[in-house]
């Protein structure tokens, strides 16, 4: 049951993802990164797919190798957070309070996006642990 559940789980997130790239605010490696999480844990095949795709695939394992964010993706997740933050307060209408949780959840993920190593060479000496689909096709 936990196999199909992961598996559909990977789909929707899947699907997230790709809309992210043509929805401007939506973020699209996150949901990649979730749905080959889920992959691996129901899907072998799709896992593979994911992982190695030409375009999505360097992102997802220089996340997984390195725990690393490209600066280019750090440029665009930081900009995108204060346009979002700009665009918000012209056309919501919330009290005083909820812009100020918005702007600090927003402000703390922009320093942990920041705070990632920008390139494997930032991480220093020590390899991170390879994560990839056991060889088996048996999960964890």
């Amino acid at each position: 049951m936990s196999r199909i559940l992961y598996l559909c789980l990977g789909f929707c997130f899947s699907a997230v993802g790709f809309l992210g790239v043509f929805l401007p605010l939506l973020p699209t490696v996150p949901f990649l990164l979730l749905a080959v999480w889920c992959f691996a844990r129901s899907s072998e095949r799709f896992h593979a797919w994911l992982y190695h795709h030409p375009k999505y695939g360097p992102a997802i394992q220089a996340w997984d190798r390195d725990r690393v964010i490209p600066i280019r993706a750090k440029v665009a997740a930081c900009t995108m957070m204060a346009a979002s933050m700009v665009i918000m307060l012209f056309v919501t209408d919330l009290e005083a309070w909820q812009y100020w949780l918005i702007a600090l959840t927003l402000l703390v993920v922009a320093v942990w996006v920041a705070s990632r190593p920008g390139t494997a060479r930032d991480c220093g000496p020590e390899p991170a642990p390879d994560r990839t689909f056991p060889p088996s096709g048996n999960p964890p």
